[in-house]
């Protein structure tokens, strides 16, 4: 697995492999490269090059005690798309997904598009928080308790979606095809650092960044996700005239890995278009 120095000397990994377009995986909240496997082997039987990024503090990327929040992680996704030599091709294609998805948008926020041929979003609202006039945030997530609401993590029970025992059993096809068990993935408590980034991951608002995006976007979401209302992925589409949205049936928040084949459907005719 390769890696390459942030421009503040963090050392990131990452995976690189196949040719052609380049498409970036940029997985979620302390999730690792290998949650995309089955788009990695989707995406390079249909001819890309795809690469995907261990986010600072996650997979086998360092975890300093500094830039845990989204606009380092966004700069990260700038240095990666240097270090491999993908700036001024205007064709790369980047995909994220939950916590990925807001690490797109602060790359967007401070790089704009001019190196992307499209972007696509799975399953990650752009805005955390309800408030009136927008009702697409984190289930129980608003104005009262914005400080306190993920002090201690997300919830592992929102009421909504799957339950956690049935959206356990939806990753075994990949803990199967990675050869492990679900006991092997016990991880330990949730440091201060993925606390800082979660805080700061979930008070931002990406929609003035999304409707300025300057590319092809599809938003994707799961019908069932356990997190906000599929209406995300409709609403933000709907704010930019480039933008698409879809809807995975029987699907909860992890879409690429619970819903492997109709994400790929998805993804590759999304692709297919640019």
């Amino acid at each position: 697995m390769p890696d390459f120095l942030t421009n503040d000397g963090v050392r990131l990994h990452y995976t690189d492999e196949g040719d052609g377009r380049p498409v970036v995986l940029i997985p979620g909240f302390r999730a690792s490269a290998a949650t995309w496997l089955f788009q990695q082997r989707a995406l390079t039987e249909r001819g890309f090059r795809v690469l995907s990024l261990d986010r600072r503090g996650h997979g086998e990327s360092q975890a300093p005690a500094f830039g845990h929040r989204m606009a380092r992680h966004g700069a990260d996704l700038r240095d990666l798309l240097a270090a491999t030599g993908l700036t001024g091709r205007r064709d790369v294609v980047l995909v994220g997904g939950s916590m990925g998805a807001s690490t797109i948008w602060a790359y967007v926020d401070q790089c704009g598009t001019a190196d992307l041929a499209g972007i696509v979003s799975v399953d990650q609202t752009p805005k955390m928080s309800n408030e009136e006039g927008w009702a697409n945030g984190f289930y129980g997530y608003g104005a009262d308790n914005l400080g306190t609401f993920f002090a201690a993590g997300p919830p592992a029970d929102t009421g909504h979606g799957k339950p956690p025992s049935e959206r356990l059993e939806r990753f075994q096809r990949l803990f199967d095809a990675l050869g492990l068990r679900p006991e092997d993935l016990a991880t330990e408590p949730l440091s201060q650092n993925d606390l800082a980034l979660l805080r700061d991951h979930a008070i931002a608002d990406w929609r003035d960044v999304i409707r300025r995006a300057g590319v092809p976007i599809l938003f994707v979401a799961g019908r069932d996700s356990e997190f906000w209302p599929y209406r995300h992925a409709l609403d933000a589409a709907a704010s930019n005239e480039r933008a698409d949205s879809a809807v995975i049936d029987d699907c909860g928040h992890a879409a690429n890995i619970e819903q492997p084949e109709a994400f790929n459907k998805l993804l590759l005719g999304f692709l297919d278009t640019l």
